[in-house]
């Protein structure tokens, strides 16, 4: 008769479980306190050091991507730009999309030696992608490979050599024209949620990022004041009257954003994008967004003589770039108007009656004159 094999306790609140693969984990649990996941077997030295830090409540929560990670690969090095101020610095949303990419290029490449990695794999990657993906692609490749080149990391840039497709010129989202906001107004009635939200994107002309952020809290002595997520920057600006009178119709409420969902919290920028849209459609706009608003405000601002830093203060822009491409806009918008007018009241180039005539007869006298 031979001895049975006895399985030694786990240690005090160690939690075992089998997970969809078939596979022991193991988890110190504590009463409130939350769960640690507990590397290794039981009673193993690599076990036993984490079940020691974990009792001494010297668990930290490990990098993303650690466990996965091998010194020298793309791994190691995205892991160690996601821990770096560079990337930390980045707005927000910024982060997440070039995360979203970075991520995607893990898959690809993540377990590679990072000094193996050739430009010419990197121009595949990119040749599998329209030329807008492409150039995102390498926006936020671009800040994890200075990173690898400033610690060392890389000794040659691989990103140089890579070639983009030209990608066609787009005026982007749709610019709202004056009779598209009227006939959102006709469907949306004051009063609404609906009608607030487009009068709050229109007459403040920010971002829906921002504009979900806005509540009682950024108001004082008739000026809204507040900073962009994106970018930082502060912008004080007076509360205009169509709008003043569209939030004194809103019904009273404890939650300090203007806007809120159906769950009365404040909407999160994809769920307003989502939800305004559905606004848009319901009123017959389904070419509108809430982007074009923003684009709208800086044309009609501009249209009104508004100067280039006049614009940069009141949309939160770091560059005059921003503000002059909407200024040539709105002058592009006066001078065909002014064109319009003269031909109108006869004043353009030709007599009244015939408007080429003038260069009729400049070519008549050209021709007695040879």
């Amino acid at each position: 008769m031979g001895f049975r094999a006895v399985k030694r306790k786990n240690p005090k609140h160690v939690h075992e479980y089998t997970d969809r693969h078939g596979k022991a984990r193991y988890y110190l649990r504590r009463p409130g306190l939350p769960k640690v996941a507990l590397s290794g077997l039981p009673w193993s030295p690599e076990f036993m050091t984490a079940y020691e830090s974990a009792m001494a409540g010297e668990v930290r929560r490990p990098p993303i991507g650690a466990s996965r990670t091998l010194p020298g690969t793309v791994n190691a090095a995205i892991v160690s730009y996601y821990q770096s101020g560079a990337f930390g610095s980045l707005a927000a949303s910024t982060r997440q999309s070039r995360r979203a990419i970075l991520e995607r290029f893990r898959e690809k490449c993540g377990p590679l030696q990072l000094k193996a990695m050739p430009t010419a794999a990197l121009q595949r990657i990119m040749d599998g992608f329209s030329p807008l993906a492409a150039r995102n692609w390498k926006k936020a490749l671009r800040g994890f490979v200075d990173h690898c080149i400033a610690n060392q990391f890389l000794q040659r840039d691989p990103l140089a050599g890579v070639k983009l497709a030209k990608t066609k010129k787009s005026s982007g989202f749709h610019t709202w024209t004056v009779d598209e906001v009227a006939q959102y107004r006709a469907h949306h009635a004051s009063g609404t949620k609906a009608r607030l939200a487009m009068e709050l994107l229109l007459q403040t002309g920010h971002a829906r990022v921002d504009v979900v952020r806005m509540g009682r809290q950024h108001t004082k002595s008739g000026k809204l004041s507040m900073r962009r997520q994106k970018t930082g920057v502060q912008f004080d600006i007076p509360l205009l009257p169509e709008l003043v009178s569209e939030l004194d119709l809103q019904p009273k409420s404890d939650q300090l954003a203007f806007l809120t969902n159906a769950k009365g919290e404040p909407f999160t920028p994809a769920g307003f994008g989502n939800w305004f849209r559905s606004r848009c459609d319901q009123a017959g706009l389904p070419q509108c967004s809430a982007h074009g608003l923003r684009k709208a405000a800086a044309v009609y601002h501009a249209l009104h003589g508004a100067t280039a830093p006049e614009l940069m203060a009141w949309f939160g822009w770091k560059t005059i770039g921003e503000a002059q491409r909407y200024i040539e806009e709105a002058n592009r918008i006066k001078l065909a108007e002014s064109a319009g007018a003269k031909l109108i009241s006869r004043t353009a180039v030709g007599s009244p009656a015939d408007p080429v005539s003038q260069n009729q007869t400049q070519a008549i006298e050209k021709a007695k004159a040879r």
